[in-house]
């Protein structure tokens, strides 16, 4: 196999690349990285030593590839597959990074916070970080609420990267804080939840959900055998 995708089935950041290539229809090998086998993290480190994932090996091209927006970026230079992900021109373009990086930046960062926080001990709690996530949380429903009101998709009629992100994202921080509340917003998640490669990376991750912090908070239908 050429692509090579080495990832967590639970991890938000993990599930945009794997967005992305089921949507591409794109064929590729996964590899599970455990962090806390010391065999598995060497081995991910040796690909990319900040550790952090998903990183694409692309051994045709002998090239290594990581952090998810320049992964989804490589892939439609080098192996566009089915589906576009990024537009020809140029401001369109624009657009779509700026909801990608929006994205990951005020909705997919703030919501690891919460999973950070309930994993520290109990002296070690960071009550200020959580009060900055969840108004981080606040103002991007809000914004996201407002800009969705008269597109389908994140960057306009077409799915696209920002969607890639969106949508982990989205599924994760409405645990911890839930946008029901926000119609545009919560209408959005539920187009990209009908998704197929949506209900992929949930099929992917239901064996490991039992690890996420909270996981009795994920909705029962995402929690069911797909």
């Amino acid at each position: 196999m050429t692509l090579t995708l080495h990832h967590h089935p639970l991890a938000s950041f993990c599930w945009k690349v794997v967005l992305a290539l089921e949507e591409k229809r794109l064929a590729y090998d996964g590899v599970i990285v455990n962090l806390g086998e010391p065999q598995s993290r060497a081995d991910h480190l040796a690909l990319w030593p900040i550790g952090k994932m998903p990183v694409l090996v692309d051994a045709a091209r002998g090239r290594t590839i990581p952090e998810t927006s320049i992964i989804i970026e490589y892939l439609e230079d080098h192996h566009p597959g089915a589906l576009p992900l990024l537009p020809g021109d140029a401001d369109a373009r624009l657009e779509v990074r700026l909801w990608d990086r929006f994205f990951d930046l005020y909705v997919q960062v703030p919501m690891q916070k919460f999973v950070s926080d309930h994993l520290r001990p109990a002296d070690a709690k960071d009550p200020a970080g959580i009060a900055d996530a969840k108004a981080t949380l606040a103002t991007a429903y809000t914004m996201l609420d407002a800009h969705l009101a008269d597109r389908r998709w994140a960057a306009g009629d077409a799915f696209s990267m920002a969607d890639c992100a969106a949508a982990p994202g989205l599924f994760y921080a409405g645990i911890v804080r839930p946008f029901a509340d926000h119609p545009h917003l919560a209408a959005y998640f539920e187009r990209l939840a009908e998704r197929p490669s949506f209900r992929h990376v949930i099929a992917e991750a239901q064996p490991y959900f039992e690890y996420y912090p909270f996981n009795a908070d994920i909705p029962a239908r995402f929690r069911q055998a797909a």
